[in-house]
């Protein structure tokens, strides 16, 4: 047999994790500047960052994600100038921006003409914000540019808040990844739509609740209902399914005891707080916070998720959070988690 008639074929490159020196700041920062893909931290999810104003980078995102072109990305920027230079803005609008940003909130406004179509999936709008995380906004500066960063994950998959998540996902489709360590809120930004400022709409809650937007505007906020999944999107999260494990999922009001829970030990069981001490132990019993605080719940959330799916269940169930403000957030995803 003549040598090299069979090839071994090479493994696909694993992304490569930085950790956040000045050293490797400027090097992604030439990285974004020259068109490529970054995953980076940010508060609440991480994201997969390319130059906002750049169509060839932006189309690369949604090739690494396999995400259609109808669901949006959000434009993230460092300060208030950005704004102004990529969107419409209005009284109401800045209002909001210097109540929460830097902070986990998505104002959707009129784009300009400088905003690509592939990042407002062909509409005239286009969602902002201005993101917390510390690393992720001296990246920003270093660059220079808005980053469009969706999630950091395969689409329609539970989103990633660390940086081993969005190797896990997309190790093979991007090459770097830097590291903020865990996201501190676990869930997406609330995304606002003030293209009306007269009549501000919810499009996705998030940590800063629709009661902190209707204390600071002085008005009601509207919600908007799901949208269909064929038409373009005013912003990202809004299909039915999303934030989904590939486990199938059914959504509880309340979980039923742990005692009959076990008896299900093909099924896994995600109670909102630690049940009966008695059940700690069960492989199949998990829950997103010890005590049920909201805050840590949220923080845990896809997490737990990522972890519970990879065991091989026959089945999810998962138990809502009590309560309003960031459990409509928690409840939210877990509900797109569990749509089919």
């Amino acid at each position: 047999m003549r040598s090299g008639l069979f090839r071994v074929m090479a493994k696909p490159a694993r992304a490569r994790i930085y950790r956040g020196t000045p050293r490797n700041l400027a090097r992604l920062a030439r990285a974004l500047q020259q068109g490529d893909l970054v995953a980076v931290p940010t508060e609440t999810v991480y994201g997969l960052a390319a130059n906002a104003l750049n169509p060839r980078a932006c189309r690369a995102i949604f090739r690494a994600k396999g995400r259609p072109s109808s669901d949006p990305l959000i434009v993230h920027i460092h300060d208030l100038a950005q704004l102004d230079a990529i969107a419409e803005t209005n009284r109401e609008a800045l209002t909001l921006a210097k109540c929460f940003w830097p902070g986990p909130l998505t104002i959707v406004l009129p784009k300009r003409g400088i905003v690509p179509d592939i990042v407002s999936a062909g509409l005239p709008s286009v969602a902002v914000r201005m993101p917390a995380h510390p690393l992720f906004r001296r990246l920003l500066k270093q660059t220079n540019l808005p980053l469009a960063a969706p999630s950091a994950n395969p689409f329609g998959y539970v989103s990633p808040t660390t940086a081993e998540h969005v190797r896990d996902g997309l190790g093979s489709k991007i090459g770097h990844i830097l590291d903020g360590g865990p996201s501190t809120i676990g869930v997406e930004s609330t995304i606002i739509d003030l293209r009306d400022p007269r009549s501000p709409r919810l499009l996705r809650p998030g940590a800063i609740t629709q009661a902190e937007i209707e204390r600071v505007l002085g008005r009601p906020v509207k919600l908007r209902r799901r949208l269909s999944s064929k038409k373009a999107q005013v912003a990202p999260g809004l299909m039915a399914r999303h934030y989904s494990p590939r486990t199938p999922a059914v959504l509880h009001t309340k979980l039923p005891s742990p005692a009959a829970a076990l008896a299900r030990a093909d099924e896994a069981w995600i109670y909102f707080a630690r049940p009966a001490a008695r059940s700690q132990n069960a492989k199949n019993i998990f829950w997103l916070h010890h005590d049920g605080e909201l805050q840590g719940a949220a923080r845990n959330l896809f997490a737990v998720l990522r972890r519970v799916d990879r065991q091989g269940y026959r089945c999810i169930h998962l138990e809502r959070a009590p309560g309003r403000g960031l459990a409509d957030a928690i409840n939210d995803r877990l509900q797109r988690a569990a749509a089919r």
